[in-house]
């Protein structure tokens, strides 16, 4: 869990992708990750009017892509969202940095949270930084030799 929560912490921006049942209708949108839970559980703030709300409501089947190509870190998250409107689990997630899409704070009537549990997970990661990986590549191509990997696998959550 915890390469989980430091691969979703250091993007924290993802491409968050609601109606996957029907290509036509798909619809992505980037959007700032809020809060990541103990158990895997992702949280993002939204407003109530939102259309991503009504998709979510109809197929709770969500697919979110983090990508990070300055860290090669890379996340592949399938999961399930539902939309949470409790007052207080809003006042207790917010930050001051949500005030420049919800000007009413953590009281607009319009904010709401769209609460996420993957199901699925796949990542791809360097984790040696990519001056290592890159001395190691180079090596490679002299030695002949497979030096430069990185990590990458399902991931259990």
């Amino acid at each position: 869990m915890e390469k989980f929560k430091s691969l979703v912490k250091g993007v924290n921006i993802c491409m968050f992708i609601t109606n996957n049942r029907s290509d036509a209708d798909t619809h992505t949108r980037p959007m700032a990750t809020v809060d990541v839970e103990d158990d895997g559980t992702l949280w993002f703030y939204t407003d109530i009017r939102s259309i991503k709300v009504d998709e979510v409501t109809t197929d709770q089947d969500v697919h979110l892509v983090y990508a990070h190509p300055g860290k090669d870190s890379f996340l592949d998250l399938w999961g399930t969202a539902s939309v949470v409107t409790d007052r207080q689990q809003i006042k207790d997630k917010w930050t001051p940095m949500v005030k420049v899409y919800f000007s009413g704070g953590a009281d607009d009537p319009n904010l709401a949270l769209l609460k996420v549990k993957p199901q699925d997970c796949y990542y791809w990661d360097v984790e040696s930084g990519k001056m290592v990986y890159f001395l190691k590549a180079a090596a490679s191509v002299v030695t002949g030799k497979r030096l430069a990997e990185g990590a990458e696998g399902n991931l259990q959550l």
